[in-house]
């Protein structure tokens, strides 16, 4: 299982240079990878009633994109990670442009989480139709796998036209890893509906459960749809996380070998809301579970 970490997106501050210095200090420490959360807006609370989205206008969010481009010339080994990059908001080519070229500059070491996002003021003003999100969103992973693997494409469906054209640069990966949110912090477990669509569409996915008797019943529901969908349940990654937040190290040691026995392939340490302070807390949160888990 590989272990990677949450990059700490609304508590990192904006000094590029602490920034760089952490996200190098990940690298060093022997983590496989780094995760990064995606929001274009943020809302104006005092404008909208009864808010119960989990970020605002206050949360600060550095874009994944321009992140991971800046990170692909000061890191040479880790793994960088969209947890989720909101698909359904986004333009579909404009994605395949951007995630060619952060593959490409990183040598390989994109993998593109992606999801539907639950804020509907953000959709609005990116001119995005919040309620075909789902539907959009499935056509959307074809195309980009057409964009990563054709130099040309052809593509003509319910939501996308694309009249023989193509990305140049091309990706080092071909196609670049897709893997899937599944479930919500409000709703962890997800539906059938949700989990059908990870097993007939995703490399992999992120559950947002706890470990226990949900979480065990989910992997095995995902694996059934997956035999359904002609694939091996097994061959679907699986990357968990681990709230520093939720306990102490006794509590993060058997919450990694729980995911580990469910066939989890990775999992992230999540070091916002635990009280940290500055971007040096963070790094030395992330060296103190590093030192537990190995």
């Amino acid at each position: 299982m590989k272990i990677g970490v949450v990059f700490p997106q609304t508590e990192i501050g904006s000094d590029p240079s602490a920034v760089r210095d952490y996200v190098q200090a990940v690298e060093s420490m022997g983590y496989s990878h780094m995760m990064a959360y995606d929001h274009v807006l943020g809302a104006d609370t005092s404008h909208h009633a009864n808010w119960e989205g989990s970020y605002t206008a206050e949360s600060m969010f550095h874009e994944p994109f321009v992140l991971f481009g800046y990170l692909a010339g000061v890191t040479t080994t880790l793994e960088l990670v969209t947890a989720v990059l909101i698909l359904s908001q986004r333009q579909t080519a404009l994605v395949a442009k951007q995630a060619a070229e952060v593959d490409l500059l990183t040598g390989g070491r994109l993998r593109l989480g992606v999801g539907v996002g639950w804020n509907h003021v953000e959709y609005e003003a990116l001119n995005q139709d919040f309620s075909n999100r789902g539907s959009r969103y499935a056509e959307q992973i074809e195309l980009l796998r057409e964009f990563w693997t054709k130099d040309t494409v052809g593509f003509e469906g319910r939501y996308h036209k694309v009249d023989h054209a193509g990305i140049n640069p091309q990706p080092i990966q071909k196609p670049i890893p897709i893997w899937m949110g599944a479930g919500a912090r409000a709703n962890p477990v997800p539906t059938d509906r949700v989990l059908r669509r990870v097993a007939r569409l995703a490399d992999g996915w992120f559950p947002q459960m706890q470990p226990g008797d949900d979480a065990r019943a989910t992997v095995e529901r995902l694996k059934i749809f997956a035999r359904e969908a002609g694939r091996d349940g097994e061959s679907i990654g699986m990357e968990s996380r681990i709230n520093l937040a939720d306990g102490n190290p006794e509590l993060w040691q058997s919450q990694a070998r729980a995911w580990e026995e469910m066939g989890a392939t990775h999992v992230s340490v999540n070091t916002m809301r635990a009280g940290l302070s500055s971007p040096q807390d963070h790094i030395n949160a992330i060296q103190q579970f590093k030192e537990v888990i190995g």
